[in-house]
Formats: structure tokens, sequence, C-alpha cells
């Protein structure tokens, strides 16, 4: 295996399909199966559940020098088998062996995040590595297993081996554009429809301005069914979400509920570039916005068929009821230099539910 990643992208930035896939054929990504091309994405490699689960008391971290499995042994509970399917509790958190291993170059550090459709079900999820001091960071140089924390917060689930709930992503160098490096990107490639905020990243505001007298958004229903992962287009949105409508533009948010909402401005990722969504601004109120991150190469943009696609919002309020004005900023996409364009591009080669999306659930929900 290589020492490094140089000889094999010799560019900094986030690594593209082209490049995940000689890792793969180079044993620096390996899996229990062999990993399909339908994992392989622009910018991220999706991660897929093993057999072997654990219900623990609590979340936690190995820390340096410890591995999950020691750590296990202090926090679980009871064994789960999922080859059969099992069910995951809402409130309760589980640890879930994941089918992917890595053996990084020490020059390729790796960060996780939760796929579209697990954030829209409200299905908390962080990626847990041997000796991690962090959620959803791998160190350069990481060879070991991976493992998902899975935390159901509005709905139970059933879960089984092969479904993809998060996803990974890796960098080779500082890959980070600074606010003057996205003014530029943004004067030669727009990156949002209207006016562009720029401050630590491209700002966002959220959409609470109903078409006549539509909904602005869907708040999770507090007892409902149990979802099927592998079901897709299959649930009745009414069993599980109620509408939610403005007045005068303004929601209040109650706590310890989840709303799904979606951002004003259209967003634009060009094919050199990736995004992520920061999860948490804490001086736009008590609330979280956003558990799924990545924005991919061609999220929206003309050179993958799209005219822009809004962000949808994942907002669960915290301790007091807040209200949300429409066109209140609540967050910020930070965006990142890919060592190559992709040889795969967002809703053009890669077919996706959520190209040119505007307010729309999990895709396990029917169509409204």
């Amino acid at each position: 295996m290589m020492n490094t990643i140089t000889e094999m992208c010799p560019n900094k930035g986030v690594l593209p399909s082209q490049v995940l896939r000689k890792m793969i054929a180079g044993g620096m990504i390996s899996a229990s199966a062999p990993i399909p091309d339908a994992q392989i994405q622009p910018a991220s490699i999706d991660l897929r559940l093993g057999a072997r689960a654990w219900r623990v008391r609590a979340s936690f971290l190995p820390g340096a020098g410890n591995s999950v499995a020691d750590r296990l042994a202090d926090f679980s509970m009871h064994a789960l088998d999922l080859s059969q399917g099992a069910v995951l509790e809402k409130g309760c958190v589980y640890v879930v062996e994941l089918q992917e291993r890595l053996a990084l170059p020490t020059d390729v550090t790796a960060v996780a995040n939760a796929k579209s459709s697990t954030g829209r079900l409200d299905l908390f999820t962080r990626l847990i590595a041997d000796n991690g001091t962090e959620f959803d960071r791998v160190d350069a140089g990481y060879t070991g297993p991976l493992y998902a924390e899975i935390s159901p917060r509005s709905f139970s689930v059933l879960a089984r081996p092969g479904v993809r709930l998060n996803q990974i992503r890796f960098r080779h160098g500082q890959v980070l554009l600074n606010d003057d490096a996205l003014r530029d990107l943004n004067a030669r490639d727009l990156l949002v429809d209207g006016e562009a905020h720029i401050d630590q990243g491209l700002g966002f505001s959220v959409d609470l301005a109903p078409a006549k007298t539509r909904h602005v958004g869907w708040r999770a229903r507090p007892h409902t069914g149990l979802i099927d992962l592998e079901k897709l287009n299959h649930y009745p949105v009414a069993a599980f979400w109620d509408e939610v409508h403005s007045e005068q533009g303004r929601i209040i948010l109650d706590p310890g509920a989840f709303y799904i909402l979606v951002s004003r401005e259209a967003v634009h990722i060009p094919p050199r570039y990736a995004a992520e969504m920061a999860p948490y601004v804490a001086m736009v109120g008590e609330f979280r916005v956003h558990y799924a991150g990545f924005f991919d190469p061609g999220f929206g943009h003309a050179a993958a068929g799209g005219k822009g696609a809004r962000g949808v919002l994942e907002v669960r309020c915290h301790e007091a009821p807040f209200a949300l004005e429409h066109g209140q900023i609540v967050g910020r996409l930070v965006y990142e230099n890919m060592a190559e364009t992709p040889d795969i591009l967002y809703g053009a080669d890669l077919k996706s539910n959520y190209q040119g999306q505007g307010l729309k659930l999990a895709k396990h929900f029917k169509s409204t």
C-alpha cells in the first residue's frame, strides 16, 4: 500500500470518484463484501451497515489508545443481529459495525456525514473509529474498522445489513475556500440565486412564505409506526408528518420537535467544488439546522442539468420556543476545492431523488 496519495492524485483537495475507485483497488478502502459502483458518489463513498449491532447505554468516543470494541465492553447493554432485520427504537442509542474499513495513507484524512435521507428521517448518525476523539473524523494514516452510532429521534426504524445511512469524504491537504476565494468563485460561477451573503461561508436563509395557501414545512408526529429503511415511496405522509403553516412569514418552533423546512435560496455547486453545510450556528437561536451536510459537485448546477436546488433544512428546537422568521439566515455552506473534477456529477451521471428539489421529505414517503 502507498504511504501517500500523491502518486495517485498529486493535487490537493477533496478526492473525487475516479480516485476513490483507485483507493478501493489499492486496498486503502476495503469491505467485507465487494463495494459496488452504486456506493461511489462524486466526492464520497456510502457506508453500509454490517450485521453486528449493540444497544448502548450512552453515546461514547473511544479516545486515544482505545478501540471501539474495547469500549463496547463498558457501554453495551445487549447485542443485536441485523441479518434478518432488527428494530432500532426511537430514543435509544446503538453502535453498528460497518462493512467498510480503512487503511489511509499518511496524507489523507476523512470526514463523514449522514446521507440526505437519513437526516430527513431525524435519524441521528455519526461515524466512530478506533482511537477517535471526535465523531465523524478519521485521522491521516488510520488503519482499522468503522462503526456508526445511530440514535433514532422521531421514528423507530427497521435496519438490515447493507443499508446506507452515512457517507465518507476524503481530503488531501487543506481544501477549504476562505471568504475572498468564495467571493471570487461566486463572481465567476453563480453559487446562489439572489444576493450571496458571504461571511465564514455562504449564508442561507429559511423560506417561510407559502405559495398561495400551501404549507411551508413538515413537523414529525410524536407517535407513529415503524419505518423499514429499505421501503421507498411507501409510507403515507399524513401518518408520520403534520403540515406546518406560517403566520405572516413566521413560525414558532416547539422545544423537542423536529421540522423539515427549506432554504429560500437555490444553491449551485460547480463541478470542481464540494460543499458542506454547517450543522449548527449558535448565534441564530436555540435550534440545530441540518444533520446531513454534504453537497456534491454538480448539485443544482447547470453543468449537471440543474437550475439551482434549494437546501432542505432539518431543524430541531432545543431549550425554549423560538420564533423563526422568513428570510432569517439559519446556517452556512462552506465550499472546498476538489482535487480533480469528478468523472460523475450529482444529478447528471448520478441520478438522485433530490436534484432540483424544493421542500421534500425522505424518499421513503409517498410523493405529495
